[in-house]
């Protein structure tokens, strides 16, 4: 992306209630997009439900573009710090690199942003992402800024037309990347963009939610 999202996403401010029980931030097999709003960087991402598999979900289809959907929604981490969602992707990109500004492309990507008030050169991101060849489980600065830190959770088309399932501990990977106790978190954001390579990528995206310990 020729913008950074996580820049971008900098001044997303909002409150939800707190709770020690699961927090659902991405509905879609309710076919529920309340609260969600696009992000349009480079095109547009075609965003539309489907049923896939026997499971419905959020599609997601690029030809050349980026634009991400992002819900703005404070969430205490110590109360639910665990962050679960569902993803599948029709295949990956050919010859990117990831780590360039060039091959900034990714067939689905799932960020959690923590904003500091209107000092948007403080924004932090984890990105998690379907990487199209980065070996799994590698992380690496994204390629616009240092506070985007990107995690390959999936790696290649091995697990391609299959739904996967993520579940990430948030408070143990932000003290992990930004070397910070994080206990906050200010937005979630998904998007698949592939106007760099000018490729084409489609996936869809299961509820997206977070749980107790």
């Amino acid at each position: 992306m020729g913008i950074q999202s996580a820049v971008i996403l900098a001044t997303l401010l909002a409150t939800a209630a707190y709770s020690d029980t699961t927090i659902e931030v991405g509905r879609f097999a309710e076919r529920d997009l309340i609260g969600w709003q696009v992000r349009q960087f480079e095109g547009e991402t075609a965003y539309s439900f489907e049923r896939v598999d026997g499971r419905q979900g959020l599609r997601a289809v690029s030809l050349g573009s980026a634009s991400g959907l992002y819900r703005k929604i404070k969430v205490d981490l110590t109360r639910t710090p665990y962050l679960e969602w569902s993803w599948r992707v029709a295949g990956v990109l050919n010859d990117v690199d990831e780590r360039t500004r060039s091959g900034d492309d990714y067939p689905a990507r799932v960020y959690v942003v923590v904003s500091d008030g209107l000092a948007f050169w403080r924004t932090r991101s984890l990105v998690y992402v379907w990487s199209s060849n980065q070996p799994t489980g590698s992380t690496w600065n994204n390629a616009f800024t240092a506070n985007a830190k990107v995690i390959a959770l999936r790696s290649g088309a091995t697990d391609a037309d299959l739904w996967v399932h993520e579940k990430r501990n948030l408070i143990a990977d932000f003290r992990q990347l930004f070397d910070d106790d994080i206990r906050e978190i200010d937005a979630v954001a998904i998007m698949t963009d592939t106007d760099n390579s000018g490729q084409s990528a489609t996936a869809w995206y299961g509820d997206i939610t977070f749980v107790p310990e």
